[in-house]
């Protein structure tokens, strides 16, 4: 008994942390594995080649805006010529009497008026189905959800037949009335109030005396500042974008979208050359409103797609 005491007080007996602390120490001078590097230059490869392909078209088209008519077909497209932006741009804002001008207001208010409806409509309807309990409530969500398959061009014919009917053909309102309907709008709502208005804060305003209109606009509403912008970009790019349902609505060019007006004007320049310049000005003055509208409300829509990520 005694010697078997002796045996174990006599063993060196190694500190704990002694082990894991070498092993550690050695850790952090391990060379990153060939795999990991080839895909991180195989990931900024793909990413370069979007990029250019995204921007090429543009390039193309800045370069192009600043070109008179002879240095246009004279000239390679990513090359400058005479600078003639300015008296391009003059000619596309004055030419039969500032028609495009009124193209860009109707793009703004199809857009701008159209989308802001569309996404309050949309931001009720998604906090509706998420915050309130009714009958046949996930049956009517999977109709609203069944919607985003459906393409709009689809149903641009039976719209049109249905506004012959009721007179709205070739009005303002055959493009707004249509902006309203956006399924995959009150998809994301319903996850941007899931992730950004907690239940709790609604039922102390209850408790509070308030009813759920104001809950609505003063509470839930402002918390969902982010799923509003986020939603009204989409929404926006869609309705500035929006030729075939212009196209198959509208007959008067004083209410045509921009991209409709500059699709009327190339349509002529087999016949008149001198239209080119019009189209090319024009488009790069219609891509603006995009570029500005991504820039100023990024910080909007950049934290808003990270809605119901983390619970």
């Amino acid at each position: 008994m005694s010697t078997h005491t002796v045996t174990q007080e006599s063993a060196p007996v190694e500190p704990a942390a002694a082990a894991p602390a070498r092993r550690s120490s050695g850790a952090g001078r391990r060379p990153r594995k060939p795999t990991a590097l080839l895909s991180k230059g195989v990931v900024n490869g793909l990413l370069l080649i979007a990029a250019f392909y995204m921007l090429m078209p543009v390039s193309w088209l800045l370069f192009a805006a600043t070109k008179n008519h002879r240095d246009l077909f004279g000239t390679s497209g990513f090359s400058f010529g005479d600078f003639s932006l300015f008296s391009n741009l003059a000619e596309v804002f004055t030419f039969n009497d500032g028609i495009y001008l009124r193209w860009f207001g109707n793009s703004l208010l199809y857009s701008v008026v159209g989308s802001a409806a569309s996404t309050l409509l949309c931001i009720a309807t998604g906090y509706a189905f998420d915050k309130y309990d009714f009958r046949g409530k996930e049956k009517v969500f999977g109709l609203v959800l069944g919607g985003i398959l459906v393409p709009a061009t689809v149903i641009q014919l039976p719209t049109y037949l249905l506004f012959s009917k009721v007179g709205l053909v070739n009005t303002y309102w055959a493009l707004l009335l249509p902006a309203l309907v956006n399924p995959f709008g009150v998809y994301l709502a319903r996850v941007f109030s899931e992730g950004y208005v907690p239940g709790e804060v609604l039922e102390a305003a209850r408790v509070d005396g308030a009813g759920e209109v104001r809950i609505f606009s003063r509470i839930a509403l402002p918390m969902l500042s982010p799923g509003f912008m986020t939603i009204f970009l989409f929404s926006f790019t869609g309705s500035w974008n929006n030729f075939f349902g212009a196209l198959v609505m509208l007959n008067d060019d004083r209410l045509y979208p921009v991209n409709l007006g500059l699709f009327m004007w190339n349509t002529v320049t087999a016949q008149q050359p001198e239209f080119y310049s019009l189209v090319i000005t024009g488009s790069l003055v219609a891509v603006a409103p995009l570029i500005i509208a991504f820039v100023c409300l990024q910080r909007f829509w950049r934290s808003g797609l990270t809605a119901g990520s983390v619970k």
